[in-house]
């Protein structure tokens, strides 16, 4: 059984890197990825502090979200930092820093 992503879609955009590991996966966050985490973090906290209030536990269920929220901003921007390294999204600006 063939597992690899690649084999069933091919990468429209030019492959940087077609394994990138965790670290530069992550080096390579842009500002959006970083904005998208940002939001999707805010957001929600708001939701987790609105969810609390009728039950009276507004501090912990604003932290629950917070952690959520976190944890899916930055699942986020990994899955598109990694899908441009791969070729999957648009990927100008990659191009440029590392094919020098």
């Amino acid at each position: 059984m063939n597992t690899d992503i690649t084999a069933s879609v091919k990468p429209e955009y030019p492959v940087i890197d077609r394994n990138p590991p965790f670290t530069k996966t992550v080096a390579n966050f842009n500002t959006l990825d970083y904005l998208r985490l940002t939001t999707i973090t805010g957001v929600s906290v708001v939701v987790g502090y609105l969810s609390g209030i009728k039950p009276g536990i507004r501090g912990p269920s604003m932290v629950t979200g917070g952690l959520i929220g976190v944890m899916g901003g930055f699942m986020y921007a990994y899955q598109n930092s990694a899908g441009r390294l791969m070729g999957f999204f648009p990927n100008d600006g990659e191009v440029a820093k590392y094919r020098k």
